[in-house]
């Protein structure tokens, strides 16, 4: 599976912005799609992740209530909504996949994408 991120961009704080996460190669059937993020100096946090029929969803404390993260398997992509951006929401962010459900450790997903980077000034 290959996973290609984008959307990323600089934002103002209370805007909002939507990632994708495009997947291709070999079928993406029963994958669940998780989102994480780098900031500079700080280990990869998990964002947000759905499984394939988004029967299970689960987000991180600090974006719950802000970020939706939703799925089109038509179109083999993930999109995660972001509102509410604050400052403290600038990463890397990263998608990845795996076939064991939704899990929130990155060590469990065995696919990633390349990043896309989020901005947010103040």
């Amino acid at each position: 599976v290959q996973l290609q991120a984008s959307g990323g961009g600089l934002v103002q704080a209370g805007d909002s912005l939507r990632l994708s996460c495009k997947a291709s190669g070999r079928s993406f059937r029963n994958y669940s799609v998780g989102w994480f993020r780098q900031a500079p100096g700080k280990e990869r946090e998990f964002v947000a992740a759905i499984s394939w029929v988004a029967t299970s969803i689960d987000y991180a404390d600090s974006v719950k209530d802000r970020f939706t993260i939703s799925r089109d398997n038509a179109k083999n992509t993930v999109y995660p909504q972001m509102n509410s951006l604050k400052p403290e929401d600038t990463s890397v962010y990263y998608c990845a996949a795996q076939n064991s459900g939704v899990r929130t450790e990155s060590r469990n997903w065995g696919y990633w994408g390349q990043g896309t980077l989020v901005t947010v000034s103040s």
